[in-house]
């Protein structure tokens, strides 16, 4: 088992992370670019050496019902695959040649629902555009149609 200086140093050499110390000693570290509201990606790291990572989107941990897992027994490469997947689970998606060649110079907006299904609503000729990869999934004539269309099908803007 890792030490909780051990496991704080591997943390810690991760740069998208920002250090929060909480209460009783504990740590948490934040990932601000996430593009859910889930900004704590280390949760309550105790200097007993036991603390959480989320894993909410993971399909490859055992996680508890908020999405954690408990790395108290962590080696050093299995703290740090985890740490790297919960980021990158969580961060922004970059955009593709096709999408760029959709979008252009246009006005754009990403809205991601519960499953992370991407939906990209584009300003184009006077009308908003809604995308779904590189196919074109709707069309509306004012930004607040296209807007009340995407929350009534569980969409939220990243």
């Amino acid at each position: 088992m890792l030490t909780y200086n051990e496991k704080l140093a591997i943390i810690e050499s991760f740069p998208e992370l920002e250090r929060k110390n909480v209460s009783l000693g504990r740590v948490n570290f934040q990932f601000e670019d996430s593009v859910s509201d889930k900004k704590n990606i280390v949760y309550h790291l105790h200097p007993n050496g036991n603390g959480f990572v989320y894993a909410g989107q993971l399909d490859n941990y055992d996680t508890d019902e908020k999405g954690l897992v408990n790395i108290r027994d962590f080696t050093e490469d299995q703290l740090r695959n985890l740490l790297k997947e919960a980021i990158q689970s969580l961060s922004p998606v970059e955009k593709s040649t096709g999408e760029e060649a959709i979008i252009g110079d246009s006005k754009e907006e990403r809205w991601v629902d519960s499953e992370k299904n991407l939906l990209i609503l584009v300003e184009e000729n006077e009308s908003w555009n809604i995308y779904f990869g590189l196919n074109l999934d709707n069309t509306f004539d004012t930004y607040e149609e296209a807007e009340a269309f995407l929350q009534e099908e569980g969409f939220s803007r990243k």
